[in-house]
């Protein structure tokens, strides 16, 4: 009689500092920054701006910013990643074991593979935990996966998920958060997403005419269903159907740029605007970050917040990202376990 299959599921998010002192938040981001898929510049350029410029001035500024985020715990990003890897692990039969590594940071990707290597897996499931397709992070993930399961002398069979923002459980799973909140209490809501530069958004296309010209805010067709800002447009007018939102309540932002050629309309902004506007009563979600972490506790939760009532704004608030809730763990066992199946 043959003996079950093993399999291994690789839940793979995107990083952060082993501590919030400025020595740790320095390598982290020197590993980050330096990769050409997150900075896609000439190598000489991009270690020049990256280690003699970003780097050392940036890593001060950022590890005070990470004493706000930190726990007693550690890592927010960190404890839910983990907590959602164990969570699932008590949906999955005996020959189906579930880890966690981080793009950047710990545990890293090349000793959380070394340590599934050993386990000699018929198959293992890879699932970067970025619901939207980008080279910067799906990408560049699936990319770190490859360079080191190349070195595996038996190679098992692999398989990965790209993206999830069409999932329809991934999509409930984010409506049952939101129903903490009364939606009409609030004046406008805000779907806000990390941005990109407009270049690599642009890369995506095989035909070489820029996003601009494949309809990316309306649709998802054949052409762009890569292109990370028309996936993001899908992704709102999911959630929104879903919650009987009509057009007009809700608009779509791009947070974190870092110049000007970047996706938008720009997050900080459309918080003024609507500001301006006489909103009193702002809702935000985060649909890029199934993790709380600094782009949602801090700069949403805290930045946007204290801005929006510098400006004449009373009340702006944060949905959750989905951490690790039940609702999400579900989702996330729907999408996998026909992947793992022994029948």
């Amino acid at each position: 009689m043959q003996a079950p299959k093993k399999y291994g599921i690789l839940l793979a998010n995107l990083g952060t500092p082993d501590s919030p002192r400025v020595k740790d938040v320095r390598r982290y981001l020197s590993e980050f920054l330096n990769d050409p898929r997150v900075i896609d510049i000439p190598w000489l350029w991009r270690k020049l701006l990256v280690n003699l410029i970003i780097v050392p001035f940036r890593a001060p500024r950022s590890a005070k910013v990470y004493r706000k985020l930190w726990t007693p715990e550690g890592s927010p990003l960190l404890i839910h990643t983990r907590e959602l890897t164990q969570k699932l692990q008590q949906k999955f039969p005996g020959q189906v074991t579930l880890f966690y590594g981080m793009r950047y940071g710990n545990p890293s990707l090349k000793d959380v593979l070394s340590e599934m290597q050993s386990h000699g897996f018929d198959k293992i499931v890879f699932v970067p935990l970025y619901p939207q397709y980008a080279s910067a992070t799906t990408g560049s993930t699936i990319e770190r996966i490859i360079e080191e399961v190349r070195r595996w002398w038996v190679i098992p069979e692999l398989q990965f998920i790209r993206q999830f923002y069409d999932d329809p459980a991934f999509i409930q799973a984010i409506a049952e958060n939101a129903r903490q909140f009364d939606l009409s209490a609030y004046d406008h809501i805000v779907f806000s997403y990390h941005g990109l530069p407009n270049r690599q958004v642009d890369k995506v296309y095989q035909d070489n005419r820029p996003c601009s010209h494949h309809n990316c805010e309306q649709e998802v067709n054949e052409s762009n269903k890569y292109c990370y800002k028309a996936t993001c447009y899908e992704t709102t007018r999911l959630i929104a159907r879903r919650l009987d939102l009509s057009p007009d309540k809700y608009t779509v932002a791009f947070q974190s740029r870092l110049d000007k050629d970047w996706l938008e309309p720009f997050s900080d902004q459309v918080v003024e605007e609507r500001a301006k506007k006489g909103d009193k009563k702002l809702l935000f979600f985060s649909p890029a970050f199934v993790a709380d972490c600094l782009e949602t506790t801090i700069e949403i939760g805290e930045e946007y917040r204290d801005l929006f009532i510098q400006k004449g704004g009373e009340q702006l608030d944060l949905v959750p990202s989905l951490n690790s809730s039940e609702a999400w763990v579900d989702a996330l066992y729907q999408m996998l376990a026909p992947m793992v199946s022994q029948t």
